[in-house]
């Protein structure tokens, strides 16, 4: 979708939910695996925090939680404002990429649905930003489309998507725009180059806890 693209973002909410497996229980879990670690009072740091849903999601989850939410869309911010109003105390949001994160330190950080959209040199910087933000041993929670190592593996699990997004109310043509778009704007490289960024960044006790479909997600430690 164009995060600027002011009928997109208004229906933005309703996306997730349909494309990606488990999507909310994705949510809950990262929130779990969070809680491990970060203390009561934690402060959190959100990279793509653009239409608010982790953040409420969170912040419905822990109440003694703080937030930061980064993002380049102001009006996906605008979106998250409108999400999360109900814990705006708690929140802070600020546009921009990375560099435009508070320096923290942090208790504990999460990145979902974000890096496919940046190229390798990119997100490896993103990576690198993060871990330097987080208290030494704090959790990182990312998630995002990981598959296949080469275009027709890559390929085929675009179309399981497209699939799956059929088989769950979005209109055929709809899920055939979004495997177009994403086949020639996103980065999707495979789960064993993740795991080489997050350790090359600086995480350790990289484990996988969530795989829907093209879909993967990761717990990792500074």
């Amino acid at each position: 979708m164009s995060f600027s693209d002011p009928a997109a973002v208004a229906n933005y909410a309703d996306g997730p939910p349909h494309f990606v497996p488990g999507f909310a229980d994705m949510q809950r879990m990262a929130c779990v695996l969070l809680a491990e670690r970060a203390p009561a009072d934690a402060r959190v740091l959100v990279l793509g925090a653009g239409g608010g849903l982790e953040l409420k999601a969170f912040a419905d989850g822990q109440s003694g939680w703080i937030f930061d939410g980064v993002d380049p869309s102001a009006p996906m911010l605008a979106l998250a404002r409108q999400a999360t109003a109900a814990h705006a105390a708690r929140i802070r949001l600020h546009e921009g990429f990375v560099d435009a994160a508070p320096a923290g330190p942090f208790d504990a950080a999460t990145c979902l649905l974000t890096m496919h959209f940046m190229p390798v040199q990119e997100r490896s910087h993103a990576l690198r930003a993060m871990r330097a933000r987080l208290l030494s041993g704090s959790p990182f929670v990312v998630m995002h489309l990981s598959a296949g190592l080469d275009a027709a593996g890559c390929a085929r699990w675009l179309a399981r998507d497209a699939a799956f997004a059929i088989a769950n109310g979005v209109e055929a043509g709809m899920a055939q725009r979004r495997r177009e778009v994403m086949a020639r704007d996103l980065h999707v490289l495979g789960p064993a180059e993740d795991e080489a960024l997050l350790r090359e960044a600086g995480f350790d006790g990289i484990e996988v806890f969530y795989v829907g479909g093209a879909f993967r997600g990761w717990i990792c430690y500074a």
